[in-house]
């Protein structure tokens, strides 16, 4: 799964924000100016109808990336701003109020612009506009993406325009129905999947160069490598450069266990005894291929059990319903190819069982994927309990895994009742 589509997965699913332990650190210019942060909306000074609006969001009081880089964002004279921060942390609806409190409802041209890297992404945030801008009623948005035609020479009155690099090129310069020089705003979302993308980034550093001296920038990023800070350097003078680091992925409150078995026949009896012996809320089953996925959600479905299934042959949207109904308790079990072992909090999940362990085109351990498909349990502080079902050939996978981790992983005998039920304690 490309990254943008695992960015859209996580904002369809995501339900709240991801709250993190981290700080904000902050690099600016000149040391010597204050930078202010808030704990409320109502020090922003934004108008009454968005306020409405963002309580509408869920959101009763900034998140920490909100906190920071919202008083930046607002500020007067306008600041350039680089944020980084992972999806979830409230990143959009701090450039969507940013935005919204910049246009000029009366003056009826575009005044902001806004970058995503595909069509779906460009919509989401259009959703966020018109939720916290849904009493703003003279502001109004429209979308530059493939399939919304406009005639060379059309006035447009959307202040806000949202869109892909290449059909905003279009709209600017060939249709020219975009007059860059009174652009007060532009945002470049995503920026790390943009670089990712052929072109992407040359198409938004050539309308970046036609916006006048005086227009705001704002970039937001959910890594930084130094492709992504180069980049952005490139595009943006004399930045602000806000960060929040991501939470890291830890193994040390969930045990781990493995099984050795000779057969899918015998992991599945394995799997049986687990439930059998093991107080389970919620579980994830990693499988390698599409077709362990399907024999085993077939084998435990006529077992009783209720299971949901997410493959990379589902569409982003049908990926967030299954994970939404999983949420929601309406299947107990998750069954799963590598697809989905990055980014998915559900909070219930009490054990993650690897069918088999993942490994890469040399046939040795994938740790990174070990480690994030092992990661969803244990969450928040909770403890969590990973099986591993290992062909009696790659038990020197574990040792890898081991050493890699300096932890351990402990095995059981497949068939020992007794031995799993003191698990619980």
């Amino acid at each position: 799964v490309d990254s943008a589509e695992t960015s859209l997965l996580n904002k369809l699913i995501r339900t709240s924000l991801v709250e993190s332990s981290h700080h904000v650190e902050i690099l600016q210019q000149d040391p010597s100016s204050p930078l202010f942060s808030v704990k409320t909306f109502e020090e922003l000074t934004l108008k009454k109808e968005l306020l409405q609006g963002i309580y509408i969001m869920g959101f009763n009081r900034p998140s920490k990336i909100q906190e920071t880089a919202l008083p930046i964002m607002l500020a007067y004279p306008p600041q350039n701003l680089i944020a980084q921060s992972q999806s979830g942390t409230g990143k959009t609806a701090a450039f969507v109020l940013a935005m919204l409190s910049r246009v000029n409802a009366a003056e009826k041209y575009p005044q902001c612009l806004c970058l995503a890297p595909t069509y779906e992404l460009a919509l989401q945030i259009g959703r966020v506009i018109e939720t916290i801008g849904r009493f703003c009623a003279d502001i109004k948005v429209t979308y530059a993406v493939r399939g919304n035609r406009v005639l060379q020479g059309t006035a447009l009155e959307e202040q806000i325009v949202i869109g892909t690099p290449g059909t905003m090129l279009d709209w600017c310069f060939k249709r020219r129905v975009i007059d860059v020089k009174k652009i007060s705003m532009f945002v470049l979302d995503e920026a790390d999947i943009m670089i990712d993308t052929q072109g992407l980034s040359c198409q938004s550093i050539r309308i970046q160069r036609a916006l006048p001296k005086g227009c705001q920038m704002l970039l937001f990023s959910a890594t930084f490598k130094e492709t992504v800070r180069a980049f952005a350097v490139q595009i943006i003078s004399n930045p602000i450069v806000i960060k929040l680091r991501e939470e890291e992925l830890t193994l040390s409150n969930i045990r781990q266990y493995f099984f050795v078995c000779r057969s899918r026949e015998e992991k599945y009896r394995a799997l049986c005894n687990i439930y059998g012996s093991v107080t389970i809320g919620q579980a994830m089953i990693f499988c390698q291929t599409r077709r362990s996925a399907d024999w085993l959600s077939v084998e435990m479905s006529q077992d009783g059990h209720q299971v949901a299934i997410l493959t990379a042959e589902l569409t982003v949207a049908q990926r967030a319903g299954v994970i939404q109904r999983f949420r929601d308790g309406k299947e107990k079990v998750l069954i799963a190819t590598n697809v989905c072992a990055r980014g998915i909090d559900v909070q219930q999940v009490t054990v993650v069982v690897n069918f088999s362990l993942p490994t890469d085109q040399k046939s040795e351990p994938d740790f990174e994927t070990y480690l994030h498909r092992i990661g969803r349990t244990g969450r928040f502080g909770k403890k969590g309990i990973a099986f591993s079902m290992v062909e009696s050939q790659n038990v020197g996978l574990v040792q890898m895994i081991e050493e890699h981790f300096q932890t351990k992983i402990k095995q059981l005998d497949p068939d020992d009742m007794d031995e799993l039920e003191k698990l619980e304690n």
